[in-house]
């Protein structure tokens, strides 16, 4: 299916700090200042408040399944309108604002992929199924997977310390371990939050691109967070750190001598049959790939510019459902690690609002029986200008995985929701 609008908003290029505001990046409070002389993000919407509130819906929209499945009695299969539902759903997101979706469902009685809306803002040509997205912080699931391979080697132990792989990298931190950084319990702050108030000129949207589009090195993310000790907090508290995931590839680069990318390579993407991933660290993507754009309130905001240099190991990976959904099977099924280690992986280390692992959290199966509840285990990711989900069946069986861009980025509400979404892909797996 494609679905096709008219966009009559104009494109922004620059404005002033009511714009801004709403990019924020990792802004846990107002009160986060940069070093004096620094320029501070002002007040908003920061991607800290938008990841959580993207956290909250994935946990409402497994949720809303389940209890639809248990309202009908018996889960959907290919004979419901769970398809249908799914195309609706595309359609809506579009309606309201976004610019692209893909969705993919896997399961023993259902292979369905599709999209709707646009690869870019001039409508050139439509997005389709088979297309790249940057999936963010679903790069996380890859790079904890990298970091238990050395686990499984015996090369590392969970308890590892940085200071023993790298010393001197965390100054006065050097005890932090491989299972606090893999489960954001290290104390490390978000990191990127950091980095950009150390590299903003301005308070001008020009300011705000540039930051976003400059080459940052995994050691100015160190440099960025180490430039902050207040904002670091008691080991042991889950504070999500994309910091903490930076360090978790220089650990993996300076004992295998080898790069993230290669180690993706070898290790996650060619066991797995990942034929359409990457790791770019420059602007821009492969093609085809739905482009990346925000909704900033009065227009959009233009982010070809932007460098994933700015995630790097946190989040800089650039995807397709197919291969998303190839991932999370071959991780839960046995095919990257030994079942043990995937246990260690998906058992959650921090509970409540969200049930997180070593780079993995939980959602509650849908399709499962009350009598038997199981789990459905994977990430979420969220750039500037684009969400996306990844979930599997623990058992394997089952996975799915979207990608939407034009975010708004103006508001926690935004102009569409992914749950129109997310509920049938989940409801369409059983």
């Amino acid at each position: 299916m494609t679905t096709t609008r008219t966009r009559t908003a104009r494109r922004a290029a620059t404005g002033g700090l009511a714009a801004l505001a709403g990019l924020a990046l990792a802004l846990p409070t107002a009160a986060s200042a940069a070093p004096d002389g620094e320029h501070s993000i002002p007040e908003g919407a920061s991607l800290t408040q938008q990841e959580e509130a993207l956290r909250q819906e994935v946990r409402e929209a497994a949720q809303e399944a389940q209890r639809q499945v248990r309202v009908k009695g018996t889960p959907p299969g290919r004979s419901t309108p769970s398809t249908d539902a799914l195309d609706a759903g595309m359609a809506r997101v579009v309606e309201d604002g976004a610019i692209g979706v893909t969705v993919r469902v896997d399961s023993p009685g259902l292979t369905w992929r599709g999209s709707a809306g646009d690869r870019a803002l001039d409508e050139r040509p439509p997005a389709g199924w088979q297309d790249r997205f940057r999936v963010a912080s679903n790069t996380k699931m890859m790079v904890s997977t990298l970091v238990m391979q050395q686990v499984q080697a015996g090369v590392w132990s969970l308890d590892t310390r940085v200071e023993e792989v790298v010393p001197g990298l965390l100054p006065g931190h050097g005890d932090v371990t491989l299972r606090q950084l893999l489960s954001h319990t290290s104390g490390i702050p978000n990191g990127t939050q950091e980095l950009l108030l150390l590299n903003l000129d301005g308070g001008e949207m020009s300011d705000f691109l540039a930051a976003i589009g400059r080459d940052y090195t995994d050691q100015d993310h160190v440099d960025a967070v180490n430039a902050f000790p207040a904002h670091w907090t008691e080991p042991g508290t889950f504070v999500y750190s994309n910091a903490g995931y930076v360090v978790l590839g220089m650990l993996l680069e300076a004992e295998t001598g080898r790069s993230v990318e290669q180690l993706l390579r070898e290790g996650v993407w060619g066991p797995a049959g990942m034929r359409h991933s990457s790791y770019p660290l420059n602007p821009g993507m492969p093609n085809p790939a739905l482009e990346e754009d925000a909704w900033i309130g009065d227009g959009w905001l233009e982010l070809g510019g932007f460098d994933p240099d700015l995630f790097r190991s946190s989040g800089a990976v650039v995807s397709t459902t197919a291969d998303l959904n190839a991932f999370t099977q071959a991780l839960v099924s046995g095919e990257l690690l030994d079942p043990a280690l995937v246990e260690e992986m998906v058992t959650p280390v921090t509970s409540g609002l969200l049930d997180y692992g070593l780079g993995v959290y939980r959602l509650p199966d849908p399709c499962s029986s009350p009598e038997d509840p199981q789990w459905l285990y994977g990430h979420d990711g969220a750039s500037y200008g684009t969400l996306s989900v990844a979930f599997t069946s623990a058992d394997g069986s089952r996975q799915l995985s979207l990608g939407v861009t034009g975010r708004d980025i103006s508001s926690l509400q935004g102009r569409w929701n992914i749950n129109d979404v997310l509920v049938p892909a989940l409801l369409a797996t059983c």
